[in-house]
């Protein structure tokens, strides 16, 4: 009898003993569970799987647990409840409006809400929520961006492509980074943003599609770091308040019109990259005349052998023979002319016979402009104003130049006569410009130079003036030269 209550006293003690040793630390796959663990697991060839469920089954669970977590196979994120604000949160991306959408998804599962939302004919994204693309996404709608983030992260490997129709439609903007997108035979873009939206795409590769396609209406479009590759039609802009364009790449297997501009910008800025333009192919067409306010062309490079296209199709109002630009545009970019205010030139003469003279008549004290029918040369955002004896400023700032004149003359009478000549802005002598002539016969051919800088405004001119100081004789001018640079 002894020998038994011996024995159960030993098991019991036994028992006891594991029970502690268990709830102490668990080891699964080691005897010798680190010292700081509860649980400890360790394999080569297994892993720990989580309770696993839709994000509806989540928010079905009752009174979950502070720290209670779980994997949401809609977001493809593991949440854990947070009591606190009594919300799940996601801990894969540090963010609730997320959405990795991979290659071997299913579309009409992983973007069912999206489709739901724009009516069964597109995906209608859900505002201010990042979609990042994992590998080719074959899209079998059309997406609208709906102010969505939709990224990637290898342009390379990521990729959006439409087989048949249209890519990105609607009336919204959004945000596009780190992707390749593909419309075989419709619009890579066909977005009219109303007035009032932004668009930004970023390090991207729009390549292999029928066209890049249109975007107009738009507060702001903002692109950098684009490659365009293979594309048979590039894209219009039209109707953009703020279009920046930076580092664009057109390679030279595109064709069609690369980019063309339509409608009223406030603001056009493109700098920097290249467009490799061949056959006949045109780099950017504005022979709509768009209407811009500010227009910036800088270091963009220019190259490619031509047939019967163009680097720049140019207006065909308010510019100058063999430029592309009008008055509103500033482009200093290689393989094609420069053309920016600093570069405004104009010329302006005539040239006779000695003894016919054209005569100006003088009052003593009074300039008056120097008469004579001039002949209108090397003009560049400058005119004659049609008005002889006159250089007129079409720049679009306000400048300095340099202005030149000369002239050759005979006095009407030998009675001694000392003239003035001047030039004149806006009908004002310029006092610091006057040079004084001293005559005392008709025989004489006497000649006047003139020089001065002066601040041109838009719609500025100069003319040259003259008038006598003493004496009573008028003069016959053979020759007269105006010149601004």
């Amino acid at each position: 009898m002894k020998k038994k209550q011996f024995s159960s006293l030993l098991i019991c003690f036994l028992a006891f003993f594991l029970t502690i040793q268990l709830h102490a630390q668990v080891g699964i796959g080691t005897v010798t569970p680190n010292a700081s663990s509860v649980l400890e697991l360790q394999s080569t060839t297994q892993g720990l799987l989580t309770p696993r469920m839709t994000t509806a089954q989540k928010a079905a669970i009752a009174s979950p647990a502070n720290g209670l977590f779980v994997y949401d196979t809609d977001l493809k994120a593991y949440s854990y409840y947070d009591s606190s604000s009594t919300t799940w949160v996601n801990i894969t991306q540090g963010r609730t409006n997320f959405k990795r959408i991979k290659s071997t998804d299913v579309l009409a599962t992983v973007l069912a809400a999206e489709l739901a939302a724009g009516g069964g004919s597109k995906y209608l994204l859900n505002t201010s929520t990042l979609y990042e693309i994992n590998g080719t996404i074959a899209v079998n709608f059309p997406i609208e961006l709906n102010n969505a983030y939709v990224v990637g992260l290898d342009s390379n490997e990521d990729k959006l492509v439409r087989t048949t129709g249209d890519l990105f439609t609607g009336t919204t903007g959004g945000t596009i980074k780190v992707l390749t997108l593909v419309a075989s035979t419709g619009n890579v873009f066909n977005i009219n943003g109303g007035g009032t939206q932004n668009l930004i795409f970023r390090d991207t590769v729009i390549a292999s599609s029928a066209n890049v396609g249109v975007l107009q209406s738009f507060s702001l479009i903002f692109a950098s770091v684009i490659q365009f590759v293979g594309n048979t039609n590039g894209i219009i802009y039209r109707d953009v308040s703020k279009l920046l364009l930076d580092n664009q790449a057109w390679f030279g297997n595109n064709t069609g019109t690369f980019e063309k501009y339509e409608g009223t910008f406030a603001t056009i800025q493109k700098q920097g990259g290249f467009s490799d333009v061949n056959g006949a192919a045109i780099g950017v067409d504005v022979s709509s005349n768009p209407s811009v306010a500010n227009g910036i062309m800088y270091s963009v490079n220019f190259t490619g052998t031509l047939t019967t296209g163009l680097y720049v199709k140019p207006y065909t109002v308010g510019t100058y023979t063999g430029y592309g630009f009008d008055n509103k545009w500033e482009v200093n970019s290689s393989g094609i002319p420069l053309e920016r205010d600093i570069s405004a030139v104009g010329d302006v003469n005539f040239d006779l016979a000695v003894g016919s003279g054209v005569l100006t008549t003088l009052t003593t004290g009074v300039p008056v402009k120097i008469a004579g029918t001039t002949t209108a040369n090397n003009f560049f955002r400058a005119s004659n104003g049609s008005t002889d004896n006159r250089l007129l400023y079409l720049g679009n700032k306000k400048r300095f130049f340099t202005v030149n004149a000369t002239g050759s003359f005979q006095a009407t009478n030998a009675a001694n006569t000392i003239y003035v000549f001047y030039i004149a802005r806006n009908g004002t002598v310029i006092s610091r410009s006057k040079t004084y002539l001293f005559t005392t016969n008709t025989t004489d051919l006497f000649a006047f130079p003139l020089q001065c800088a002066v601040e041109l405004s838009p719609n500025d001119y100069v003319e040259v003036f003259a008038e006598r100081f003493s004496g009573t004789s008028n003069m016959l001018t053979v020759s007269l030269s105006l010149f601004m640079k």
